[in-house]
C-alpha cells in the first residue's frame, strides 16, 4: 500500500485527490473485534505516514465488522458500518462533494442479504440511500457532470468470468457481485442524463463499459489477488481518471510494480 502511494505522488500529471472505493481492511466481516480494530490501526498509519492527497472514501465489505461473527455484538456502537465509519473519519456511510466542476457522490453498496447465500451481504441501496440519491441528483443543475462511486459495480461484465458462473446452463451472477437493483438505477439514471461516470472496485478486475450516456468503470484492487501477484490476469494496481468540463473522461489503470 504505501508502494502503491509513492508511485502515485511521483506521477508527472499528480492527480488532485484520491478517491478510495472500499475495502481498506483485509477483513473484517468474520473477524474478532479486536483483529478487525488492529488492521483499522494498519491502514490509516499507512495512510497518514504515505499520503499527502486528499482521501474520499467508500466502505467495502470487507470494512464491515460482525455480519459474519455469530458472537459479535449487534449493539456494539463499531457493529456493522460503525468501525469504519469511525477510522475513516466519516460522518455518514454515504455522502457527496465538489470539485473541479463536477458533483462526486459515495454510495454505501453493501447491505445485509435478504435470500440464503454463502455471503452475509448484497450489493445495492436501501430505500433510505435511494431517495437520498434521487433527491441529490434533483438538486444538481443539470450543467454539472456527476460521478457516482460504489465499491460494488452498478453494472460490468468482468464478473461473468469470476468463478464458472454458467454451471447450471444459465449464467448466474451473484447478487454479492454487482448491484441486484442495476435495473432501478438505470431508471433514475436515464432521468438524469448529467450521470456520466460510475466507478467501482471489489472485483479485483480492470472493466470499461459504456451503456445509455453512462461510462461503467470498475478498477481493479491494490491488492491484486489479496496480495498474491495477479487476480484473473489483472496486477495490482490503481486506475487514474481525467475529468473534462463537458462531462467526458478517460480512465487509465496503471500497475504500480511495473516500474
Amino acid at each position: 500500500m504505501a508502494q502503491a502511494f509513492e508511485h502515485i505522488h511521483a506521477q508527472q500529471d499528480a492527480p488532485n485527490f484520491i478517491l478510495n472505493t472500499g475495502d481498506s481492511i483485509m477483513d473484517g466481516l468474520a473477524t474478532p473485534k479486536e483483529y478487525a480494530q488492529a488492521r483499522w490501526d494498519t491502514f490509516t498509519t499507512v495512510l497518514h505516514e504515505n499520503c499527502r492527497l486528499p482521501v474520499y472514501h467508500a466502505i467495502g465489505n470487507h470494512d464491515v465488522w460482525g455480519w459474519g461473527l455469530a458472537e459479535a455484538d449487534a449493539s456494539d456502537p463499531l457493529y456493522g458500518k460503525g468501525m469504519a465509519l469511525h477510522a475513516l473519519g466519516l460522518a455518514q456511510r454515504y455522502y457527496a462533494f465538489d470539485r473541479g466542476g463536477w458533483r462526486f457522490i459515495v454510495l454505501d453498496s453493501t447491505h445485509p442479504r435478504e435470500i440464503e447465500s454463502e455471503t452475509p451481504y448484497t450489493g445495492k441501496l436501501d430505500d433510505e440511500q435511494y431517495a437520498w440519491l434521487e433527491a441529490e441528483l434533483v438538486a444538481t443543475d443539470l450543467a454539472t457532470p456527476v460521478c457516482i462511486a460504489s465499491h460494488i459495480p452498478i453494472l460490468c461484465a468482468c464478473e461473468f468470468f469470476d468463478g464458472d458462473l454458467a454451471v447450471s446452463g444459465n449464467w448466474v451472477v451473484p447478487g454479492a457481485w454487482m448491484h441486484i437493483d442495476a435495473g432501478r438505477l438505470r431508471k433514475l439514471f436515464l432521468a438524469h442524463s448529467n450521470v456520466r461516470l460510475c466507478l467501482s472496485g471489489h472485483a479485483h478486475q480492470v472493466d470499461r463499459g459504456e451503456y445509455l450516456g453512462v461510462r461503467y468503470s470498475c478498477d481493479g484492487a491494490i491488492s491484486g489477488n489479496w496480495w498474491r501477484g495477479a487476480y484473473l490476469d489483472c496486477p495490482p494496481g490503481y486506475v487514474m481518471v481525467d475529468l473534462y468540463d463537458d462531462g467526458s473522461s478517460e480512465t487509465e489503470f496503471i500497475s504500480y510494480e511495473s516500474g
